[in-house]
């Protein structure tokens, strides 16, 4: 496995970013997520964008950070989002989000982000045992879903 930065728009992420809408949209029975973003929100220095490869050169996995300050969805100054985490059902249970992450969190931190902060569902299980086993917890509701009863939303300090 190799990790390679792309663009949002890149067409692996965009195919790998698919995959997770048609997941959600699965599980909560909607037509995935509705959080705005833009390619230009995982650019340097303000946020990043990673896949996992298979070493044949299949994209098997992605997530992202962005820049986030204060504002009026609950964001903190200094907050960086994480986005899009996912792993194709064929390589799960192989380390590659617990690797994702691990990056996301090393390059945020170095572009001076503060704390990391996540939103997922209840009906993400594996989600939420991975972010509570990298040290996260639950925070304020912030972001697009931070009414909704099935929102979770999680913190981690990038500088303990």
């Amino acid at each position: 496995m190799y990790i390679r930065r792309v663009s949002f728009d890149h067409p692996d992420a965009v195919k790998l970013n698919d995959a997770v809408q048609a997941e959600y949209a699965t599980r909560y029975g909607d037509d995935g997520d509705a959080t705005v973003m833009a390619t230009a929100d995982f650019e340097p220095p303000n946020g990043v964008y990673l896949i996992a490869y298979h070493e044949d050169g299949t994209p098997v996995a992605s997530g992202g950070w962005r820049a986030r300050d204060a504002n009026d969805e609950g964001n903190l100054d200094g907050d960086a989002e994480l986005k899009r985490m996912y792993v194709i059902d064929a390589m799960r249970g192989r380390g590659l989000a617990r690797r994702i992450l691990a990056a996301l969190e090393e390059d945020a931190r170095a572009a001076g982000r503060v704390r990391m902060v996540l939103e997922t569902g209840a009906k993400q299980p594996e989600a939420v045992a991975l972010y509570e086993s990298s040290g996260y917890e639950p925070c304020a509701k912030f972001g697009y879903y931070r009414f909704h009863e099935l929102s979770l939303c999680y913190a981690k300090p990038l500088n303990p």
